[in-house]
């Protein structure tokens, strides 16, 4: 009641307090925001782990593959439809690894591993580093050959003080890949029978269908060797993901023992930090806006006590 009554005799004192308050809160959230929110890797590692990896989607750039190998995605029926090949000796294995590694230095070890990528063959997709100044984490993604997958991972294991978690999955690509060789093999035998009667067409109406029918084959052709080279290049070069962190708090993983005293007194402290250093940067808004706010705030003061406030 006190507060009502008294915005009420000081409607003017009252409104500018609200603009003051409105331009600096607004201007402090409005950077919070802007800062961006950023999932932990537990998170991502969480929000990932059910889904699998593109087999089509990934070339020397790391970005998604689009034209040819989309097109073909629409054309094939779902993976599950493929029938099993019994009768094929080299399996086509497409192959993905994820390891957590806690390290001494992490800027030292991703340049390590980026250059024994190189070295063998290899290419990177990405490479970050975050936190470079407090307790540093680094995601680094590669694609090497898959006969030195093994070799690779030993190298990675030998730079870590800890291999905190090692996943390996692979995906046998090899019905996909016959069944789209036999797809191939249809369609060139229908171009090669429009070719023939289109040999022997007299109508205009008649070529300009049948040519129009040769095109459209021959593009299927093209999308689905397309495809069966992305399976091709995919299975040839494992991909390999390795996060990096002097605290392995930071890595995502799985801790084997759900309650760890030590882990969250670290949690907590890291929490405590953080809201301390949002409170500073909250008072350090309302300082710089000083020079808004501490004028304004003088000339209510003025202006009610030479004008509105009521004389004893």
């Amino acid at each position: 009641m006190f507060l009502i009554n008294w915005v009420k005799s000081h409607k003017l004192m009252a409104f500018l307090l609200v603009v003051v308050v409105y331009l600096i809160f607004s201007n402090v959230v409005s950077q919070i925001l802007g800062l961006g929110f950023r999932p932990s890797r537990s998170q991502i590692s969480t929000a990932t782990s059910g889904k699998s990896y593109d087999n089509f989607g990934e070339f020397a750039t790391g970005t998604p593959a689009v034209g040819i190998g989309s097109i073909a995605r629409s054309i094939l029926p779902p993976q599950s439809d493929y029938a099993p090949q019994t009768d094929v000796a080299n399996r086509l294995v497409v192959e993905n690894s994820n390891l957590s590694l806690l390290v001494k230095d992490v800027v030292d070890v991703r340049n390590k591993i980026l250059g024994f990528t190189q070295t063998n063959g290899g290419y990177m997709v990405n490479a970050n580093v975050n936190n470079p100044q407090d307790a540093p984490t680094a995601q680094v993604t590669i694609r090497i050959p898959s006969v030195k997958l093994n070799e690779a991972l030993n190298f990675f294991h030998s730079l870590a003080i800890k291999v905190v978690s090692e996943n390996l999955n692979g995906t046998d690509v090899t019905d996909q890949y016959i069944d789209i060789e036999k797809h191939i093999a249809i369609l060139e035998s229908t171009k090669v029978r429009y070719e023939q009667i289109l040999q022997q067409a007299q109508e205009i109406s008649d070529i300009t269908n049948l040519t129009q029918q040769i095109i459209q084959t021959q593009n299927q052709i093209d999308s689905y060797k397309g495809q069966q080279e992305s399976l091709a290049k995919n299975a040839e070069l494992a991909k390999v993901t390795i996060y990096l962190s002097t605290d392995e708090i930071a890595l995502p993983y799985a801790p084997s023992e759900t309650f760890r005293p030590e882990v969250i007194f670290k949690l907590a402290v890291r929490s405590l930090v953080g809201n301390l250093r949002g409170l500073a940067s909250v008072a350090i808004w309302i300082v710089v806006y000083g020079v808004i706010w501490i004028p304004l705030l003088i000339i209510s003061v003025f202006v009610y006590r030479k004008f509105l406030r009521k004389p004893v």
